[in-house]
């Protein structure tokens, strides 16, 4: 008997047709918003010229929902069923972000046009990352999480590898409000993934108390009372700050101090993501190994010293020192959201979840405008 030719995976979640579905939806997004994530500031910087501080404030301004809303997003995903919260939201984003280049294309770009879709993108973009967290445990089994959450890193991962040199070569070719193009479609393509996928999820438990106030106070007070939630959150919040401190001018700092072109800006931003592949494939074996709690705080002092490289590197041949500074620290970050993700999806209890995640979203994201302007107010 001859062997027999497999060409697709077996077993566990290459199985899965509703995850594979969710992958997908993911995966495509996700390079989609790597490659927006360095258009959208190109076309400020190149296109309109922005200074330094209207650069730092675009950077607050997509971020700034995250502190606005992620706290009453909790509340509502717990309330509703998420698959719809997720495939609104990627429509709504879609449409938003394909205002750019029409405008653009009409001669009517501006800055605040600019403020406009980052705030439209980052509020919903809240409701999808607490709704698609808190849906991961509806779709598959506990003992899955990890492999679900390492499978979603992966493509995350692969979109930081190829997003930012698709975006350069984009951008040098179509100039970077055309090149957001992508990201719309991006999202539209999401939705129909998402939209396909066939198990049904279960109505969320009642509150006794439909107060969001109440209901907000629930989540922050077990967030808080926990002995592994608390120092967690603690952690995430002090490590955000700090680092968008100097990533909130570090393109800025790439065109006008190092004279980088968008294309050498996006290659050094894929090699250095390589670490966060590298940290994808093996992320699975290290809580194994150290333990969960010495893989997250080991993953989480990590972060911190490779970024000295940047401020270190000289002006005539930078890329080295920046590329190795991005892949300690993106090796760093996926270790940390993949075991953290996992650990509170195995645990924290699934009412709770949405509510859980907003928290933990707020420390992840809301800090970065605060960190943003820190990191404009060094320059001033």
């Amino acid at each position: 008997m001859g062997r027999t030719l497999v060409l697709w995976p077996r077993g566990g979640l290459w199985r899965h047709a509703d995850f594979l579905k969710l992958w997908s939806a993911q995966s495509i997004s996700q390079f989609g918003t790597q490659v927006s994530a360095l258009a959208i500031p190109l076309a400020a910087i190149i296109v309109l010229h922005a200074s330094a501080f209207e650069v730092a404030s675009l950077n607050t301004v997509d971020f700034l929902p995250f502190l606005l809303f992620s706290l009453p997003a909790g509340v509502w995903v717990d309330r509703l069923r998420r698959k719809p919260i997720l495939v609104l939201a990627d429509l709504v984003r879609a449409a938003a972000l394909a205002t750019v280049p029409l405008t653009y294309g009409l001669g009517a770009l501006t800055i605040w046009q600019l403020y406009a879709v980052g705030f439209t993108v980052g509020t919903l973009t809240v409701f999808f990352d607490v709704s698609y967290q808190s849906y991961l445990p509806s779709l598959v089994d506990r003992e899955e999480l990890i492999d679900g959450n390492a499978k979603l890193e992966i493509s995350r991962s692969a979109a930081q590898v190829g997003g930012p040199g698709l975006g350069g070569v984009i951008v040098g070719l179509a100039t970077a409000p055309y090149a957001i193009l992508v990201d719309a479609a991006s999202f539209v393509w999401s939705a129909l993934f998402i939209g396909a996928i066939r198990r049904s999820e279960s109505a969320p438990e009642r509150a006794v108390s439909r107060s969001m106030r109440r209901e907000l106070w629930e989540g922050l007070r077990y967030l808080l009372g926990h002995r592994l939630w608390r120092p967690l959150s603690i952690s995430i919040a002090t490590n955000n700050f700090f680092s968008n401190v100097l990533f909130s001018i570090l393109l800025v700092y790439a065109v006008r101090r190092w004279h980088l072109s968008p294309q050498l800006i996006g290659l050094s931003l894929a090699l250095g993501s390589l670490g966060a592949l590298a940290g994808a494939l093996v992320v699975r074996r290290i809580p194994a190994q150290f333990g969960v709690g010495p893989a997250i705080a080991g993953s989480s002092f990590i972060t911190g010293p490779p970024m000295l490289l940047i401020p270190l590197a000289p002006a005539s041949h930078p890329l080295p020192f920046l590329i190795v500074a991005i892949a300690f620290v993106e090796f760093a970050i996926v270790v940390f959201n993949v075991t953290a993700i996992s650990l509170t999806q195995t645990f924290a209890p699934e009412r709770l979840l949405g509510r859980l995640y907003s928290l933990l979203r707020f420390d992840v994201w809301g800090l970065i405008p605060l960190g943003s302007l820190a990191g404009w107010a060094t320059t001033a």
